[in-house]
């Protein structure tokens, strides 16, 4: 289609280009498969059906990882082993080191198993690098992917990119790090037409080429730079989904680390550049023309006219700018992949967000409460607040070693309350009083009584006892006690969940849970 292209050199694999297809040498090979999680089982058992000698190794010693071991040992891995101390170093399989480790997401590059892999030069894959290299089970079709990474919105957007592509009649699905592991989507018997796939930046960092058919940096900001040891690691993990892209990459107008991403990335011959904004496309680009999507990019007559996809109305009540956004990145991908524009506002129209994203809990008294657990750094709470004028702010947490002064100073004008939560939420505090010095601030007070209260079924999945939901109790009583009509209560942390809870989800469960109990109360 022309204008503008992205150019530049292929890569190609630097380890083991034999290890490609089903077919391929993979019988004998020794393996090791560090951690238990889904991505390692699939490897894992994946490994086992092709004929590796396969190693896995866990710091996990629960019942569960005992029964996902028996498991793999009766599939045909050659051993599993359990506890911390096997994590230390990279372990032998048969006697003599791997040939290839295949880790899951959570490892951390200076973790000293992969020190230890580094100093051995023991190559390190992602279970997505051995699924893009196997690419599909003999006699099933060979899926094109869709590549989705980004700071936030991640799993909304491939799970909008999967809804576009099945009223397309694809057989499609969303899958890498959206829950279904990309193996077991590679392992179906059938094959599918797409594969919607998210990707982290630990699972980016592990992955040496990939060729999508489109890919797409949704935003960037700072997040995991404990992991990664910098924001410069962390952005160029992001980048490596460019590489090698055939057809589209897509990057958002508004942020231009994501273009530089793209004018730097290597990809195959004729692949083209196309942004998303939320304002006026231009051409080779999908954006808004005031209350209507329009797409600029995947026809003819670009220069000229658009293509609607579907107008702001469709969303429903609530139409999020960060959504909207991630939609018409969605979109974009579909669009790469010829979806038609009618399919693309079929799924606009059928879709829900995920719990736990930007989720109306209740309207009372002319209140309404909202969930967005998911919002776990300052840039995606931020895209929350956006979303509403006049808010009581429930927020605090685990920071993970972000800043929270250019957020404040930002939404300061919408805050009418702020409620905080989390074991130490010094750092939010201090922004506050630096860039929202008028803005009432209170920490969740937790009663002698809710201290002691043992946790129920809700609670499932709290780290420290009855204390995260005891405090979520005691935010949700004083943001009850504060709002007024026409405000919203909006609970967006701005931070990670583990110093109160066991993850995002057991965080907003509390937060609805906490809101249904106010709701009841005469």
């Amino acid at each position: 289609m022309g204008d503008p292209a992205v150019t530049g050199p292929v890569r190609t694999p630097s380890v083991r280009p034999d290890l490609r297809g089903w077919d391929a040498p993979w019988a004998g090979l020794r393996v090791a498969v560090t951690g238990l999680g889904l991505s390692g089982f699939a490897a894992a058992d994946t490994l086992a059906e092709l004929g590796a000698k396969v190693v896995v190794v866990d710091a996990g010693t629960s019942q569960e990882r005992h029964r996902d071991a028996e498991t793999l040992r009766i599939v045909g891995v050659h051993e599993v082993r359990l506890g911390a101390e096997h994590t230390e170093s990279v372990p032998d399989v048969d006697g003599e080191a791997p040939e290839i480790i295949v880790t899951s997401p959570g490892w951390r590059p200076d973790s000293p198993l992969m020190c230890d892999a580094a100093a051995r030069d023991v190559p390190v894959w992602s279970e997505v690098e051995l699924a893009w290299r196997l690419g599909a089970r003999p006699g099933a079709r060979r899926p094109d992917w869709l590549t989705i990474t980004g700071t936030n919105g991640k799993s909304t957007t491939v799970r909008m990119l999967e809804a576009m592509l099945l009223a397309d009649g694809r057989r499609a699905i969303a899958c890498g790090n959206v829950g279904v592991p990309v193996l077991d989507a590679i392992r179906d018997p059938e094959g599918y037409d797409l594969l919607a796939v998210e990707l982290s930046s630990f699972q980016l960092h592990y992955t040496e080429l990939l060729d999508p058919l489109a890919s797409a940096v949704l935003n960037i900001t700072r997040d995991h730079v404990d992991w990664h040891g910098g924001m410069d690691a962390y952005t160029a993990a992001k980048a490596r989904i460019f590489e090698n892209t055939r057809a589209a990459c897509v990057y958002n107008v508004d942020e231009p680390i994501t273009e530089q991403m793209v004018a730097d990335a290597d990809v195959q011959e004729g692949c083209r550049a196309i942004g998303f904004t939320l304002g006026m496309p231009s051409v080779s680009m999908l954006g808004l023309a005031e209350d209507v999507l329009v797409d600029r990019a995947f026809l003819a007559e670009r220069r000229s006219r658009a293509l609607e996809l579907g107008e702001l109305a469709d969303f429903g009540p609530i139409a999020p700018r960060h959504v909207v956004a991630n939609t018409l990145a969605a979109a974009a991908l579909a669009r790469a992949a010829d979806v038609d524009p009618s399919a693309i506002r079929e799924a606009i129209r059928g879709f829900s967000a995920a719990d736990h994203t930007i989720q109306p809990v209740a309207k009372s008294d002319d209140v309404l409460w909202v969930n967005d657990s998911k919002a776990t750094n300052p840039h995606a709470a931020e895209a929350s607040l956006r979303s509403f004028s006049d808010v009581v702010w429930i927020a605090g947490g685990l920071p993970k070693g972000v800043e929270y002064d250019d957020l404040v100073a930002r939404v300061a004008p919408r805050l009418r309350h702020v409620v905080l939560i989390g074991t130490d939420s010094s750092q939010l505090r201090a922004s506050l009083a630096r860039h929202a010095p008028d803005v009432p601030v209170v920490g969740a007070a937790v009663r002698e009584d809710e201290a002691l209260r043992q946790p129920d079924a809700a609670d499932t999945g709290v780290l420290n006892g009855p204390d995260g939901p005891a405090a979520m109790r005691a935010a949700v009583a004083e943001a009850a006690r504060v709002v007024r009509p026409h405000q919203t209560v909006l609970m967006a942390p701005a931070a990670a969940s583990m110093d109160q809870f066991g993850s995002y989800r057991a965080r907003g469960e509390a937060f609805v849970a906490a809101v249904a109990e106010l709701m009841e109360q005469p």
